[in-house]
């Protein structure tokens, strides 16, 4: 049995809910189409610093950000178009944007369905009109967001996107990582280093990227709470990133579809025609 609900706090907050597994799912459309919360028997997959989330001035540190136009920074936040200089600020808009609710239904799964269009605001950072239609399912144990790119433009239209989960863990030292990657990144991309699934979980940050991926799947397992998170996606996500801070009960693994500064650079750059629609999903299920 699966059903709907919504509750009014700072923000409108809709609530999706797998009764039969004991799985609820918190989504806040108009602060960036957000997942804010996620629960599993009581158990926390999610991250959220609530401070954060109710200041406006700050970015949200928890949830599934959405990223969009861009993943990453990128140099001073600038990109050219057209011998035009646009700001991009990091990680694109789509995260800060009121995402609007356009359907929604409960009888196989819980699922909503949100929609962001382009504005006089987007405009002004990036020179295309688009709508995004993005639908969040419920099932059980497994979280699938199917998404919908589609270019309004008269010009062929550059982009990036991807997802910033925070995932709840509470302690590093009985972590696992499963990566299908045998080397990383830095953040500045300047320096390559193996890997074999561990990490310095002491070191003040790990901000890192996997851009040679060998499969579809990347998944940790939390040893201490003997739960296990898989988040599975297309090949149009050829990035992960992987980003923590020491001292802090989350990891991101974060499924990108081009590296860091990649509308500037045009490394795996997805381009769309004017008119044209684009169609991935990535799914996380826990075990």
């Amino acid at each position: 049995m699966f059903n709907i609900a919504v509750k009014q706090e700072e923000y409108l907050i809709y609530i999706l809910k797998d009764i039969e597994n004991d799985s609820r799912l918190e989504i806040v459309p108009e602060k960036g189409g957000i997942v804010t919360n996620w629960k599993i028997q009581g158990q926390n997959i999610l991250y959220l610093d609530q401070e954060r989330f109710k200041n406006p001035s700050l970015s949200v540190r928890g949830g599934i950000p959405v990223l969009f136009p861009i993943c990453g920074n990128l140099p001073e936040n600038i990109f050219y178009f057209e011998d035009k200089k646009y700001i991009l600020k990091q990680h694109g808009f789509a995260r800060d944007l009121p995402w609007k609710v356009i359907g929604q239904s409960h009888s196989k799964s819980a699922k909503i369905i949100l929609s962001l269009k382009s504005n006089q605001e987007t405009l002004e950072v990036y020179p295309f009109e688009f709508e995004l239609i993005f639908s969040y399912e419920l099932l059980g144990k497994k979280l699938i967001i199917e998404q919908s790119y589609e270019n309004k433009s008269n010009k062929k239209m550059p982009f990036s996107t991807g997802f910033h989960p925070y995932f709840y863990c509470g302690n590093k030292d009985k972590l696992k990582l499963n990566i299908p990657a045998t080397e990383y990144q830095n953040k500045t991309g300047d320096k390559t280093f193996s890997f074999d699934g561990n990490l310095d979980y002491n070191s003040p940050e790990i901000d890192i990227a996997f851009t040679k991926l060998q499969g579809n799947k990347a998944l940790f397992t939390d040893e201490k709470r003997d739960l296990t998170v898989k988040v599975k996606y297309d090949d149009f996500f050829s990035t992960l990133v992987f980003w923590t801070l020491e001292g802090k009960e989350y990891i991101c693994l974060e499924p990108w579809s081009s590296p860091r500064n990649s509308i500037n650079t045009k490394e795996q750059l997805k381009y769309l025609q004017p008119q044209e629609i684009f169609h991935t999903q990535i799914e996380i299920e826990v075990s």
